[in-house]
């Protein structure tokens, strides 16, 4: 009996040694399996980036030298104009019976004038007289002078090549003197095109007027714009609290829009080291801004804020964000979190 008893412990025993030498090891739980790249950055300038909407460097918002009812608007929104043409008037009536009054005016005082010189000569008028009656028909004269000026912009012309942008009044209303009545922006070969943007205080003092920059347009897939920093605020926007700045931008022989969204990279005097990244690395993605899992030993990773450059097909070129780091996560983000244990995979 006992030696039944020990060979059944025996057979049991052997029963679970085999088992378990038939199985592999579990992996450890707290680690989780990814695939990484090694990081090899390459020195060169320092960007900044931003972005904005295209407007062009004369804008003019054209009234009336005098009030009135609009007799006529000749042209649309979106409409281009050429220099010298005729854009709006006022219903004249008003603006001629003035200008005819002041004629008569002149011819009264001319005449009066006359008469006073003929009575100075027979010794009638004093020499007082007749200096009044000469300086009463020079400001006649001076005052139709001024009427006949008001009559002459009493319609709006376009001072330069380019396009109505918009619209503030119509037809049958009245403007105001000097009230703007069309917005219009040149486009010509002396006009130039820029984009508006604005930078953060750090970035503001990356970056100084002159320095060279690249400008990417969406209604241009695929193209790049030389361009140049131009202006650079020297107090911010109250609104908006960030620095603005304008970025001159050559578009040669192409023609783009009042109001079209454009990116800039501004080259700077600062070095830095950029990196190119997969595509799948980048997380997040919003503007020049994003996310990516970085590790520094091969066993943990961080969540780590990056500059984004430019975006290819398969690649993100990363501004800054990554110094200091060994390696980037290709495979396997979605399961980490910040400081997240990993086992690299192949």
């Amino acid at each position: 009996m006992r030696n039944l008893l020990f060979l059944t412990m025996l057979s049991l025993l052997a029963i679970g040694c085999g088992t378990h030498a038939d199985q592999p090891l579990p992996a450890r739980e707290d680690t989780i399996p990814v695939k990484l790249i090694a990081l090899n950055g390459e020195a060169s300038r320092g960007y900044v980036t931003a972005s904005g909407t295209l407007s062009t460097e004369s804008q003019a918002r054209l009234s009336f030298k005098t009030g009135g009812v609009i007799d006529r608007i000749l042209v649309k929104e979106g409409e281009r104009v050429r220099r010298g043409q005729l854009l709006a008037t006022l219903k004249s009536t008003e603006i001629i019976a003035q200008v005819n009054q002041v004629r008569l005016q002149v011819e009264k005082a001319r005449r009066d004038y006359a008469r006073v010189q003929n009575l100075f000569r027979d010794s009638v008028a004093t020499l007082e007289q007749t200096q009044n009656a000469k300086t009463g028909m020079q400001i006649a004269e001076q005052a139709l002078q001024q009427a006949e000026f008001n009559e002459q912009y009493s319609r709006i012309y376009a001072p330069q090549d380019g396009f109505v942008v918009k619209k503030m009044k119509n037809e049958g209303e009245l403007a105001e003197a000097g009230g703007p009545v069309l917005f219009m922006s040149a486009v010509s070969g002396s006009s130039k095109w820029i984009l508006g943007a604005g930078l953060s205080d750090r970035e503001w003092a990356e970056v100084k007027q002159g320095d060279a920059a690249e400008v990417t347009v969406e209604a241009f897939a695929g193209k790049t714009f030389p361009a140049i920093l131009s202006k650079r605020a020297l107090a911010a926007d109250p609104a908006s609290g960030s620095f603005q700045i304008e970025i001159q931008v050559d578009f040669g022989a192409l023609q783009p829009a009042i109001g079209m969204f454009g990116k800039a990279r501004i080259k700077t005097g600062r070095e830095t080291k950029s990196f190119s990244i997969p595509y799948e690395s980048l997380l997040e993605a919003n503007g020049n801004k994003g996310f990516v899992f970085a590790s520094r030993d091969g066993r943990t990773v961080e969540k780590v804020e990056v500059s984004v450059g430019r975006i290819g097909d398969k690649s993100v070129d990363i501004d800054g964000g990554l110094e200091g780091y060994a390696y980037i996560v290709t495979s396997g983000s979605p399961y980490l979190t910040d400081r997240s244990p990993i086992r690299p995979i192949h």
